[in-house]
């Protein structure tokens, strides 16, 4: 408790570790609540639990809650899958795919996901598991990053056509992206060009947290 009250005056360190993929890992208390962070970005909870909420809002609460089936593909510490479940109240099957196995160690061992019912994480890379399954997803929710960087995979047309094709109609894609430089808007805006406008829906919602960009994909039939 006294950890807490002085969180709302400095940030608290209460673990570092180090991972061959993630690098630096950090669980942080901030004004109250724990945070994940690696070396010079958040990776779960703080800024990046605002900006995935506020794409989980703009598909709609309501949208989401009936939903059979949710894929995350990037787990972290697992702050979209809280909000899913803890505020939008979401019970149907959610699989989180994360390859960092450190990750997963720190996201049971501070934000208690093992203790969510309907949650399975899989221990896989993102693109061979999307290569693979045999299920389709009512939302498909892409939110990989190595620190600040994202694999080229997730904008290659490949990829797109998988997610396109294990998607449900009617479904969504909630893309998370990042913008340091010029070069990542032009491939922002290279990835919007796929999508044939008589098949998907398509939206951004730019500069949310500064850096970050959602792009919000639905499949109409």
């Amino acid at each position: 408790m006294f950890k807490k009250v002085l969180s709302y005056l400095y940030p608290i360190n209460l673990f570092k570790t180090t991972s061959e993929l993630s690098k630096t890992l950090e669980v942080t208390l901030v004004n109250g609540e724990l945070v994940l962070d690696s070396k010079n970005t958040n990776y779960s909870y703080g800024s990046l639990q605002r900006v995935l909420r506020k794409g989980l809002k703009f598909i709609g609460f309501e949208t989401i809650k009936p939903m059979q089936h949710i894929l995350v593909l990037g787990v972290a510490g697992g702050s979209v899958i809280k909000t899913l479940v803890d505020e939008i109240g979401y019970r149907g099957k959610i699989t989180g795919i994360e390859l960092d196995e450190k990750i997963i160690e720190v996201a049971n061992t501070y934000f208690n996901l093992n203790q969510i019912e309907n949650l399975n994480i899989i221990h896989h890379e993102a693109f061979e598991f999307v290569l693979k399954t045999k299920l389709s997803y009512d939302l498909i929710i892409v939110d990989i990053f190595q620190d600040t960087l994202m694999p080229s995979f997730l904008f290659e047309t490949f990829f797109q056509n998988r997610l396109t094709e294990i998607l449900n109609p009617k479904g969504f894609i909630l893309f998370n992206t990042m913008l340091l430089k010029e070069i990542d808007t032009v491939r922002n805006q290279n990835y919007l060009h796929f999508y044939d406008p008589s098949k998907f829906k398509v939206a951004t919602l730019p500069r949310v947290e500064e850096h970050n960009e959602l792009i919000v994909v639905q499949k109409l039939n």
